[in-house]
C-alpha cells in the first residue's frame, strides 16, 4: 500500500520543458513513474523525447487531464509563475499537486492555499519548497532519488529534503510504503498531521518516522494529534538542536522565540505523546530499527 501516490497514478509535469523539469522528468521516468505528458502553454502541441519515451506537451492542465486521465501534477515552474500554475491545477481539480519550486513568496502560497480551500479542497497540495513524494517501486513524483530505498512498511514524513534522503538510506534494509517531504516554508499544503492520519489508515504501514525542525508549532500540534489518534509506533527527529536562540535559520519559518519553537521544546512535546526522539538522524534510525525488529 501507499499514501497519496501509487502505481495507478498518472503524472503530468508543469514546466516539463524547462531545465529542471527536463532533468527530473527523465529521473522520474527511469524510476518507473507513469508520466503521461507535460504542460507549457508556449509549447502546446509539441512532443518531447526522453530517452525513447515520447511525451506530449499540452497548453493547460485541464487539457492534459482530459487527454491522458492524469490525476497528479508535479510543478517545476519558476517562483514568479508558480502561483498561476498551482491555481490552474486547482481549477482543473487534479487530485494531487506536488509543488517542488523553492522561493515562492509566502503571500503567493497563502493565496493558492486559500483558493484550494475555498473551492472545496479537491486538490491536495504537497509543498512548496519540497522534494516531493515517493512510494518506492510504485511511483515517484518529485526529486527524491529513487534508488535510496525500496518498498517496505515504514512511513516517513519530513520537513527536510536532505533528511528525507538520509533517513531512507539509513532504513533501506526495511524499506518504505511512502516517503513524503512536506517542505519547510511557513505555509505549506500537506502537513505532518495529514501524513500521520494517512499512514495510520494505511494497512501496510506499520511504523512512522516524523522529521521536524525548529520554528513554529507544527511538531507540537503533531504531537497532540499522535497522542489522541495514532496507534502505530512513531519515532521522531527535530533538526536544529545546535541552533542559536533567536536567530533565523535556513528554512523559511525556522525562527526560535523564547522556548517556543526550540528543538528541545518539540522533543519534549513528542516524547510526552509517546514518540521516541533521537538526538541525531542516525540515532532516530536506530530507534526505528529496534521497533521494526520487534514487530
Amino acid at each position: 500500500m501507499a499514501i497519496f501516490l501509487n502505481e495507478n497514478s498518472k503524472v503530468i509535469v508543469q514546466g516539463m520543458t524547462g531545465a529542471e523539469g527536463t532533468k527530473h522528468t527523465k529521473r522520474m521516468l527511469a524510476s518507473g513513474t507513469n508520466i503521461v505528458g507535460g504542460v507549457n502553454p508556449r509549447k502546446a502541441g509539441e512532443k518531447v523525447d526522453f530517452d525513447g519515451t515520447v511525451l506530449p506537451v499540452f497548453g493547460t492542465v485541464k487539457e492534459a487531464m482530459e487527454a491522458t486521465g492524469a490525476n497528479v501534477t508535479v510543478i517545476f515552474v519558476p517562483p514568479a509563475f508558480s502561483k498561476a500554475a498551482v491555481i490552474e491545477a486547482i481549477d482543473a481539480e487534479i487530485e494531487l499537486a506536488v509543488v517542488i519550486t523553492e522561493g515562492i513568496p509566502v503571500h503567493d502560497t497563502a493565496y493558492f492555499w486559500a483558493h484550494a480551500v475555498a473551492t472545496g479542497h479537491k486538490t491536495r497540495i504537497i509543498g512548496p519548497n519540497c522534494p516531493g513524494i515517493i512510494s518506492p517501486g510504485k511511483s515517484n513524483a518529485g526529486i527524491i532519488p529513487a534508488n535510496i530505498a525500496g518498498s517496505g512498511k515504514i512511513g516517513l514524513v519530513s520537513k527536510s529534503g536532505t533528511l528525507t534522503y538520509q533517513m531512507m538510506h539509513e532504513l533501506r534494509d526495511f524499506g518504505f510504503s511512502t516517503a513524503i517531504g512536506i517542505g519547510g516554508d511557513p505555509i505549506i499544503g500537506t502537513t505532518h498531521i495529514d501524513a500521520l492520519e494517512a499512514f495510520e489508515a494505511d494497512e501496510e504501514t506499520v511504523a512512522i518516522v516524523m522529521i521536524g525542525e525548529i520554528g513554529g508549532d507544527a511538531e507540537e500540534r503533531a504531537a497532540a494529534y499522535i497522542k489522541e489518534n495514532v496507534t502505530k509506533p512513531v519515532v521522531g527527529y527535530v533538526a536544529g538542536f545546535t541552533a542559536p536562540e533567536g536567530k533565523t535559520m535556513g528554512h523559511a519559518g525556522a525562527i526560535v522565540s523564547g522556548s517556543a519553537g526550540t528543538a528541545q521544546a518539540k522533543k519534549e512535546a513528542l516524547e510526552a505523546a509517546g514518540v521516541k526522539v533521537g538526538k541525531t538522524p542516525s540515532e532516530t534510525a536506530d530507534l526505528m530499527r529496534e521497533i521494526m525488529q520487534g514487530l
